[in-house]
C-alpha cells in the first residue's frame, strides 16, 4: 500500500481496537478540513461513487483495497471512501490518478460512499445520515480547493451505464 500521503498513517494500525477509532476520527476530521495535495494535478471533476454493496453488510476500506488490488490496482481507486459511520477514509493520494472512472481518471478525484444497494439487491440511495453530512463536508472541502471542478455522480459521465452512486448529485 502506498504510505506517502499524511493521511495514510492511520492504516498501521489493523486491529479494532480503541486507538484505532481515535485516530480514525482523527483523520477523518484532519481530512475534511486540508487537502494535502491540491493542485498538484489538473482537476476538473469530482466523482461520487457508490462501492455497490449492500446497505446491511459493512464493507471496511480494507475490503475495497483487496477487491481493487484483485483487479490489478495498486491499491484503492478512489481517493476518499466514506464509510457508513460517517468515517471519511483517505485512499490513493490526491497528487496520483485514480482508478474510478474509465477514460476520466487524470483529471478527477474519486470519493466513494459505502453503500448503495438494498439488503435485497435493490438499487438505492442507502447513504446514512452521517455518510451524507461527511459527504457534503468533503465536497465542499474539495470545491474550495478545486473551484474550477464540477461535481457529478459517476452515472453522469457519457458512456457510462451504470445507476452510480444511486442518487442525484448536486454542484455545492
Amino acid at each position: 500500500m502506498e504510505q506517502d500521503s499524511p493521511h495514510n498513517h492511520y492504516r498501521s494500525y489493523s486491529s479494532g481496537n480503541h486507538l484505532r477509532g481515535i485516530v480514525l476520527y482523527i483523520m477523518s476530521k484532519a481530512i475534511l478540513n486540508s487537502c494535502q495535495y491540491q493542485n498538484y494535478r489538473r482537476i476538473e471533476l469530482i466523482v461520487v461513487h457508490c462501492s455497490a454493496t449492500r446497505c446491511n453488510s459493512p464493507t471496511p476500506l480494507e475490503a475495497i483495497i483487496a477487491w481493487h488490488q484483485a483487479r490489478g490496482f495498486a491499491t484503492i481507486g478512489y481517493h476518499y471512501y466514506i464509510t457508513r459511520d460517517g468515517n471519511v477514509h483517505a485512499g490513493r493520494p490526491l497528487h496520483q490518478e485514480g482508478a474510478h472512472a474509465a477514460g476520466y481518471n487524470r483529471y478527477s478525484i474519486g470519493v466513494c460512499y459505502e453503500g448503495g444497494l438494498l439488503p435485497d439487491g435493490t438499487l438505492a440511495d442507502t447513504r446514512t445520515p452521517e455518510q451524507k453530512d461527511s459527504l457534503q463536508k468533503l465536497l465542499q472541502r474539495l470545491k474550495e480547493d478545486y473551484p474550477e471542478a464540477r461535481i457529478v455522480g459517476h452515472r453522469d459521465l457519457p458512456g457510462v451505464h451504470k445507476e452510480c452512486p444511486c442518487y442525484e448529485v448536486k454542484e455545492v
